[in-house]
């Protein structure tokens, strides 16, 4: 029995076709969105300012957890922003807002935030990496 991958035995090494300079501004804008967004929540929440205390209260989660969400927020940012681990900064960051998302469903929040910015993040990824884009490629390989 015959297995059929459509992926190249090494990602990596996969020709692809050159980003043009207008892509990849576009990606770097992608990427530094919700880079920018998520170093700012990191920050507010080492500040503790009244609105992320309320914000805290109404989510059910206690004051103490602050620092340490705002810490693990800040590395996984970090994680991602270096370009030779920006992909497993991208899972870590995918986690941390889908977790975001679960806190909101659970109050009844709005909670489409977190997934645009989970968006925005891969799609910076996508267009910037092009380990990632012969790893999901759009369209099948020519032959």
């Amino acid at each position: 029995m015959e297995i059929i991958t459509t992926l190249p035995p090494n990602p990596a090494s996969a020709e692809t076709v050159p980003v043009s300079k207008k892509v990849l501004w576009a990606a770097h804008l992608l990427s530094a969105l919700p880079v920018l967004m998520l170093l700012a929540s990191s920050l507010t929440k080492f500040a503790k300012p009244a609105p992320v205390l309320e914000g805290f209260a109404h989510l059910g989660l206690p004051e103490r957890l602050a620092f340490g969400l705002g810490l693990l927020e800040l590395i996984c940012t970090a994680v991602y922003v270096v370009p030779q681990t920006a992909v497993l900064g991208a899972i870590l960051l995918t986690g941390y807002l889908g977790g975001a998302v679960v806190c909101h469903l659970r109050v009844g929040d709005v909670f489409i935030g977190p997934i645009v910015w989970g968006v925005l993040l891969w799609a910076g990824l996508f267009l910037r990496d092009k380990r990632l884009r012969a790893l999901i490629p759009w369209r099948s390989p020519q032959s």
